[in-house]
């Protein structure tokens, strides 16, 4: 069955599931909604040019009448921050499933609430961590699990950008903790989110931030945290927007008593290390793997499969997606607290932040 796709936000961010939506024979755009109605024609063009057929798109100004419609199954949304709570919970309570962009939410009641409506809807709920979709990251994830770096000691990964003044005063919403969350959460997910996902649950964290960037600004500029995984492996998180000139890139790094793997570059598209022990390295095989680019098609494809079967999920549910947003939560409450944090977190919201010291 062909899934029928509602796009809630028509910015930047949302050309990506365009193009990944035009790329799967099973995704259909049946609406797009924006305050905006150029982005919405804009993004009804771009679509339409992709896949060489035009058809009608529904144009909705307002977003909940959208999710009125029975002609859609599915809703996107790629809105900032802010609105993804809302909107996503709408959605699901709507009967539609949902497809939503990072961060899930900014508070752990928030992201609770979203996983609690879509398993009592019966809905899939992928959260947008499309980087777990890289055929690379697909196979360290595999090596590690099929214990060929045998035990983890250590994951470290970095994020080192450049966000200046100017990013910030072009939307109002931007570096604001209730409704942009912080750079974190904005900048450093899809990281952060890789790391977890390959040495597991997180015991501990203790962080660190700093904010000197712009008085006009609340979010953090630098960040650092060490995390104490449940395998007793150690994680690193240093991350910051204050790289000058420009950006750098990312970096992450997996150190085993087998193996080591590290992977950097602007899109983490370069291999500086992959050693696994008693085993030859095809460098053929790992460049392909590295030059696929389609993360973004893989995740619909997964998604959409999901919405057909009722034996499939999606990689990236509620749960899933909650890990990664939990980690920097606590790296934001340590920060916060100058102390240790446990996890799981029962409560935290990002609008905590502005008791920090400083805020």
């Amino acid at each position: 069955m062909v899934v029928r796709f509602g796009l809630i936000g028509c910015g930047y961010i949302s050309n990506k599931h365009l193009l990944a939506l035009a790329s799967c024979n099973g995704a259909q755009l049946t609406a797009v909604s924006d305050l905006n109605d150029g982005r919405m024609e804009e993004a009804k063009k771009y679509y339409q040019t992709i896949l060489g057929e035009e058809y009608p798109i529904k144009f909705f100004k307002n977003y909940k009448k959208m999710l009125e419609d029975d002609q859609i199954d599915a809703v996107i949304i790629a809105s900032f921050s802010g609105l993804h709570f809302q909107m996503a919970r709408a959605a699901i309570l709507a009967t539609k499933h949902v497809v939503l962009e990072k961060p899930m939410a900014l508070s752990i009641k928030e992201a609770n609430e979203l996983i609690h409506q879509a398993q009592k809807q019966k809905k899939q709920l992928m959260i947008c961590h499309q980087l777990r979709f890289m055929p690379i990251m697909q196979r360290i994830k595999k090596n590690i699990d099929d214990g060929k770096l045998g035990r983890l000691f250590l994951g470290a990964c970095s994020i080192r950008i450049n966000r200046s003044p100017a990013y910030y005063s072009s939307a109002s919403w931007r570096g604001k903790w209730e409704s942009d969350g912080g750079m974190l959460i904005n900048q450093g997910i899809h990281v952060i989110d890789l790391l977890q996902w390959f040495l597991g649950d997180v015991e501990t964290v203790y962080g660190e931030t700093l904010q000197q960037l712009s008085p006009l600004k609340e979010t953090e500029d630098v960040a650092v945290g060490v995390i104490n995984f449940r395998n007793q492996a150690k994680g690193i998180v240093e991350a910051n927007i204050v790289t000058q000139p420009n950006n750098m890139g990312y970096s992450l790094s997996i150190f085993g008593e087998k193996g080591t793997i590290c992977i950097e570059g602007p899109s983490l598209n370069n291999i500086s290390r992959w050693f696994i022990d008693g085993e030859e390295v095809n460098k053929d095989e790992l460049n392909d793997l590295i030059n696929d680019k389609n993360e973004e098609i893989y995740m619909y494809e997964n998604f959409i499969e999901a919405v057909n079967s009722d034996n499939k999920y999606v990689l990236v549910d509620g749960k899933e997606g909650k890990k990664a947003l939990e980690l920097i939560f606590a790296l934001y409450q340590s920060a916060i607290k100058s102390e240790v944090v446990n996890c799981p977190l029962e409560i935290f919201s990002t609008s905590d932040m502005n008791r920090k010291e400083g805020n």
